[in-house]
């Protein structure tokens, strides 16, 4: 059973280890074994530097936004727009993989539950219950090909479309704003989703 954030990203790495996680026109395609060790590398770095008391926040507007906040969660650390910025030296520089942030990493694992925050109030325990009321609703697997304009991931919407296809373990696909999408992009579902 899936009780946190970290779990979910665990299972659905050992589970869809080959199969496509994210594209993104900056990075190609990640399958979910290698998002996994992305997401674990900016989480070392994280763990390498002093806990902050606030929320973590990242604003790059890059595939590494998506990165951090799976890092932050999978740390059962808080997620939050207005929280301290992630130093981009844990943004595949030199503190990516940081070995100094593996052990606390690894133990931090055992305080991280159901009842752990994610973001402002809601806890791990409520994102995952409103991500799996949510794939009911979507209807996504392993073979569910998103797609959104890039753009979108910086909205709410867009992070809820990221936290679906995770859940789901569905490709999600990042469009140019130059390209077509197959279908009209339709944020509207998700917009519930991060009300507290």
């Amino acid at each position: 059973m899936i009780s946190n954030l970290r779990h979910l990203l665990i299972q659905r790495a050992a589970r869809l280890q080959d199969r496509p996680a994210l594209s993104a026109p900056e990075w190609g395609t990640l399958n979910y074994f290698q998002l996994r060790n992305r997401v674990e590398g900016v989480a070392l770095g994280l763990m390498a530097l002093p806990l902050p008391e606030a929320g973590l926040f990242s604003a790059t507007q890059t595939p590494w936004d998506w990165v951090c906040e799976l890092a932050v969660a999978c740390s059962g650390l808080q997620w939050s727009p207005a929280g301290l910025l992630i130093e981009p030296s844990v943004l595949g520089g030199v503190r990516f993989n940081d070995e100094n942030g593996r052990q606390p990493y690894h133990e931090r694992e055992e305080g991280i539950d159901e009842a752990t925050l994610f973001l402002g109030s809601l806890s791990q325990g409520e994102w995952l219950r409103r991500l799996k009321r949510l794939n009911v609703k979507l209807g996504w697997d392993h073979t569910t090909l998103v797609e959104m304009p890039t753009e979108a991931f910086q909205t709410e919407e867009g992070r809820g479309a990221l936290w679906s296809g995770l859940f789901a373990g569905a490709h999600v696909q990042w469009i140019p704003s130059n390209a077509r999408l197959e279908k009209a992009w339709d944020d509207a579902i998700f917009r519930d989703l991060f009300l507290e």
